[in-house]
């Protein structure tokens, strides 16, 4: 796909998400032939123009990565910190530039994508996507019907409408309750969130599935990559004519 548009060529190089490329362009930091452009439209041709970022040259790459981690507590999704806290991406042994693709915040654990794939990213969080995440929750308490259906029907939080696709219990413990959720959104700590409007404060957070991909026998701290079949799968919540460039071998 030689012509592309300037943010889709950022994201296919594995520089960012769709959506941090549309600021890195807004904010100056991209040339295209040594000349500032300010618009993520603007068209590109991969096979003559000279894209930089920061000053060094973008190119695509030939082969991506695809990695699921199952994010223990006590690391940070993101790639730096600044009170130098443990950051996932140093669980994984891989050369490549990966970035984390489904944030789980300091205190969650669970299933956690790293790629050096941007459409791939924008695909598995973007919402017009509704690509399922589901999690184990343990809420302080245990949760009444009205609790459960005002999650499902949807909270305003602080100007923002918050709602879960669906919510269910697991089991009791003897205080507690853990619960099924399951949503279709990427907001920032959306869940913990609903659990402090409810008054059920999160007492401990899992990520077990993305899509179709789940963290089937995995253990704190492991990673593996996608399967071809995952990926696919993943994939084929995309239209048909906005697939991601195929997979090479990991």
């Amino acid at each position: 796909m030689p012509v592309q548009r300037l943010s889709a060529f950022l994201a296919r190089a594995g520089i960012a998400s769709r959506r941090k490329a549309d600021d890195l362009i807004y904010d100056g930091k991209v040339y295209v032939n040594n000349i500032k452009v300010i618009e993520p439209f603007y068209r590109v041709d991969s096979d003559k123009d000279i894209v930089t970022v920061s000053g060094k040259r973008v190119t695509s790459p030939q082969h991506r990565e695809y990695i699921v981690l199952y994010k223990p507590t006590g690391y940070i999704s993101d790639l730096k910190d600044p009170v130098d806290r443990p950051i996932a991406r140093n669980l994984i042994a891989s050369g490549a530039r990966l970035f984390p693709v489904g944030r789980l915040d300091y205190n969650s654990e669970g299933l956690i994508f790293f790629t050096d794939d941007g459409d791939f990213a924008n695909r598995v969080m973007h919402p017009r996507y509704a690509v399922d995440k589901e999690y184990l929750v343990k809420f302080k308490g245990r949760l009444t019907a009205e609790d459960l259906a005002r999650a499902i029907r949807g909270i305003e939080i602080e100007g923002e409408h918050y709602q879960v696709r669906n919510i269910s219990l697991v089991r009791d413990t003897e205080h507690n309750g853990w619960y099924r959720v399951i949503v279709n959104e990427g907001k920032n700590r959306m869940i913990r969130k609903i659990g402090d409007a409810l008054r059920h404060p999160v007492l401990k957070l899992r990520r077990i599935r993305i899509g179709p991909v789940t963290l089937r026998d995995m253990t704190p701290g492991h990673y593996r990559h996608l399967t071809p079949r995952e990926l696919s799968a993943l994939i084929g919540h995309a239209p048909e004519s906005d697939k991601p460039p195929k997979m090479g071998q990991p």
